[in-house]
């Protein structure tokens, strides 16, 4: 049994089942902190919550990939994946909070393409610096 467990193709495919587990309900985390609905946005078009979405989605897979790459178990993996996405949570309301004249949701949802891009932008950004400072 501990054959089943060692070989490459099973724990490839634990690990990929857990990182979708887990990107999953960070999405679902990141679709309560907004004041817009992502996918309701996203069926009807809206480029600058498709950006933002899909940095974020990106942010996320980076970090848990840092978080593969650098941990022998997935219970480390998925603790490290989750300290580095409140990261990127907290990263998120500081950009809230560095813009004070406008409200970032509000934009984004308004289809403010600049802030929208901008808003992957950072996402993928702090991934790459979460990331990068995973054990």
């Amino acid at each position: 049994m501990s054959d089943f467990w060692g070989n490459i193709f099973v724990e490839t495919a634990a690990r990929y089942s857990v990182a979708v587990l887990c990107l999953v309900i960070f999405l679902v985390i990141f679709e309560l902190v907004t004041s817009y609905k992502n996918w309701e946005e996203i069926k009807r078009g809206n480029f600058s919550v498709a950006m933002a979405t899909g940095g974020k989605i990106f942010g996320i897979a980076n970090v848990i990939r840092y978080s593969i790459q650098h941990n022998d178990t997935i219970l480390e993996s998925i603790a490290w994946g989750g300290y580095g996405f409140l990261l990127l949570l907290f990263g998120y309301f500081i950009f809230e909070f560095l813009t004070p004249t406008y409200k970032i949701d509000q934009e984004i949802a308004n289809d403010n393409r600049a802030v929208g891009f901008i808003s992957l932008v950072i996402s993928v950004g702090l991934s790459y610096v979460i990331g990068s400072s995973i054990q």
